[in-house]
């Protein structure tokens, strides 16, 4: 199999595991609730421990990933996805549980700054937005295997332990990965930063570079032309583009959706198995559109398609707040969420971790890669900390704030995002400085 092939299907593998994850736990949220006496702020606080997770895992893997490399850190990622899938399913008390899934979190975080840089590292200029989105067509994969895995394990009638089966689950994925991590060689582009050329030029033949001489160059430019540090003075544009897709990612409301389409559900009339069978909807809804995303976004770029999807996001989420506030119409709910996620597929889903792995130079790419992570999963904890507060005092109140962050969204990028496709990566490092120093 060709290397490139193998890199790309390893990277995409790492990103469902981030997915499934991410989305299991609206499976689980009424059992967690029995289990463990749990109001909403419980229930919140217990929902958003695994994010506060991914915080420290995308704060933390930057420095590693620069000094050790993205393949070699995921070896360890994969490691602690086992560890806490076991947890889970064997958790004696909350706290175990808990501490479970910071583990769980402290993975995806990692995962979500190492994975996309690998992938844009060893990608060609002209197949990257596709290559690095695999990442993310497999992020909403694993929301869809989630989704329908809970399904299936609520259909085997296992009981009050039911949720621990939902989590469990995941061991089985993570050790695939942490095999098939031992078949991949390291990017390109990091070792010939380490002064590793010769090791460099045999993964650029093995990837099937058409100029390697040329790579081996451009390579050698970047790392001249860039410094060590992630500096606020040299690197401001860039970072600023970073936090803004990054924090507008989570004030979309997404994750807090996929975690609570149960909950939403069941709060608009909908049983325990049509709550299941509707998410598992959602997740393909998600799936089809990202995949829609990722035949374009080399060609439509990643600002038009970011645009596109926040009008259809503005629209989906000021229906969905209409539902929830009248009381009426419920049976369009489904559809109005469907609208948004497919928007969201298209644009946001589609675009964040090709963008942010982009428009770094290589020497800071993993740190600038967890600037934008350690952002996303910030506001992600935030959101879903504090929903099931806010829905329990006004259901239609979230999607109200969620709609007014898209249109803002919609404004941000039309005015100051930088078109990065078809560009070479060392090529896209001076544009956006260039942006930047004008600006």
């Amino acid at each position: 199999m060709n290397t490139l092939v193998k890199g790309t299907l390893v990277g995409g593998l790492a990103g469902l595991l981030f997915g499934f994850d991410t989305a299991v736990i609206a499976g689980t949220t009424q059992g967690l609730t029995q289990a463990f006496q749990l109001d909403p702020g419980g229930l919140g606080m217990t929902v958003s421990s695994a994010l506060w997770g991914t915080l420290l895992g995308a704060l933390f893997a930057g420095r590693p990933g620069d000094r050790f490399g993205a393949r070699n850190c995921l070896r360890a990622i994969a490691a602690l996805y086992v560890v806490s899938a076991l947890g889970c399913l064997f958790a004696p008390s909350l706290a175990v549980l808990i501490a479970a899934r910071v583990l769980g979190g402290i993975a995806i975080g990692a995962s979500s700054v190492l994975a996309p840089i690998y992938l844009a590292e060893i990608a060609p200029a002209h197949r990257r937005g596709m290559l690095v989105g695999a990442f993310q067509f497999n992020i909403v994969l694993g929301i869809l295997v989630a989704y329908l895995s809970n399904y299936l394990v609520g259909l085997a009638a296992l009981g009050p332990d039911e949720w621990r089966w939902k989590f469990g689950v995941a061991g089985l994925p993570s050790l695939l990965l942490f095999g098939l991590l031992f078949v991949i060689p390291n990017s390109p582009r990091w070792l010939a930063a380490k002064g590793r050329a010769g090791e460099a030029e045999q993964v650029l033949r093995e990837i099937g570079a058409a100029d390697v001489a040329g790579e081996l160059a451009s390579y050698a430019r970047g790392h001249i032309a860039a410094g060590s540090t992630l500096s606020w003075r040299r690197y401001r544009k860039p970072m600023l583009l970073a936090f803004a897709i990054a924090a507008f990612n989570q004030l979309s409301g997404i994750n807090a959706i996929l975690y609570y389409a149960n909950d939403i559900f069941a709060a608009a009339g909908f049983g325990k198995m049509s709550a299941d069978l509707q998410s598992v909807m959602i997740g393909a809804t998600n799936l089809a559109f990202t995949l829609l995303a990722l035949t374009v976004i080399d060609r439509v770029g990643r600002k038009t398609l970011l645009m596109v999807g926040s009008v259809g996001m503005v629209v989906a989420l000021a229906a969905t707040a209409w539902i929830q506030w009248s009381g009426t119409h419920k049976d369009m709910l489904l559809w109005a969420l469907i609208l948004f996620i497919a928007a969201f597929a298209f644009s946001q889903g589609a675009v964040i971790w090709v963008y942010i792995a982009e428009i770094f130079p290589t020497e800071v790419r993993a740190r600038g890669q967890s600037l934008g992570a350690s952002t996303h999963w910030l506001m992600d904890a935030i959101v879903a900390g504090v929903f099931p507060t806010m829905a329990a005092h006004s259901t239609g109140l979230p999607f109200v704030l969620f709609a007014l962050a898209m249109l803002a969204q919609l404004f941000v990028v039309s005015r100051y995002f930088v078109e990065t496709k078809g560009t070479r990566l060392e090529d896209i490092d001076i544009g956006v400085e260039a942006a930047g120093t004008a600006g």
